[in-house]
C-alpha cells in the first residue's frame, strides 16, 4: 500500500506484508523501514480491508488522503520479497512471457526504490533504471536485472546493490 496526503507536501507512507504491521516505509527516500504502531495501528491488511492509524502521515483529521493497494494476481502481479544471495538468483513470479515491470527496495538498510520496465528495456545486459525517490536521469550503464521466463533475475552490481548477501528485499512485479 501506499498512502499520501493530497492536501499537503508529505511522504508516501509505504505497507509491504514482509515487514508486518508495526513498521512502513518512505517512497520519496531511501530509508530503511521504519517502525511506527500508529501507521498502520499494528494491524495486517486481508483480502477487503486495510487499516490506517492516528498517525498524521496516513490519517489526519479533515485531511483527504489518496491510497494505491497492490496485490499478488497469480500470473498479472507478484508482490514478494527475497534475500540477497550475493550474485545473482532468479525471482520466480509465476508468469509466462516474464515480467514487464519490476519495482525492488532494500529493506534491512538504506536503498533506492529501483524501477525497470519492457518499454526502457529488460534485457540480457544492461538495463535501463530510475529510482523513485530521486529527480535522477534514467541510468543505463549497469545490468542490475534480467529477464526469466517466469519472472526476473537480480543481479548484484554496485551500482544498485539489489542482491547484498543476507540483505532483505521487497518487490512488485507485473507481467
Amino acid at each position: 500500500m501506499w498512502v499520501r496526503p493530497r492536501s499537503f507536501a508529505d511522504h508516501w507512507n509505504v505497507y509491504h506484508t514482509a515487514n508486518g504491521n508495526t513498521k512502513y516505509m518512505r517512497l520519496n527516500t531511501n530509508d530503511t523501514s521504519l517502525t511506527n504502531t500508529a501507521t498502520w495501528s499494528s494491524t495486517t491488511p486481508d483480502a477487503s480491508s486495510f487499516t490506517i492509524g492516528n498517525d498524521f502521515g496516513v490519517n489526519g483529521s479533515g485531511y483527504p488522503y489518496i491510497a494505491y493497494l497492490f496485490a499478488t494476481l497469480d500470473g498479472i502481479s507478484k508482490v514478494g520479497s527475497y534475500t540477497g544471495n550475493g550474485s545473482n538468483q532468479n525471482i520466480d513470479c509465476g508468469f509466462s512471457g516474464g515480467a514487464r515491470f519490476v519495482l525492488i527496495k532494500r529493506t534491512d538498510a538504506t536503498g533506492d526504490w529501483y524501477i525497470w520496465d519492457t518499454e526502457r528495456g529488460i534485457v540480457t545486459g544492461n538495463d535501463p533504471h530510475l529510482s523513485l525517490n530521486t529527480a535522477s536521469a534514467e541510468v543505463t550503464s549497469d545490468d542490475s536485472i534480467d529477464p526469466e521466463s517466469s519472472g526476473f533475475t537480480v543481479n548484484q552490481v554496485s551500482a544498485t546493490n539489489i542482491n547484498v548477501t543476507s540483505a532483505t528485499y521487497i518487490f512488485l512485479a507485473i507481467a
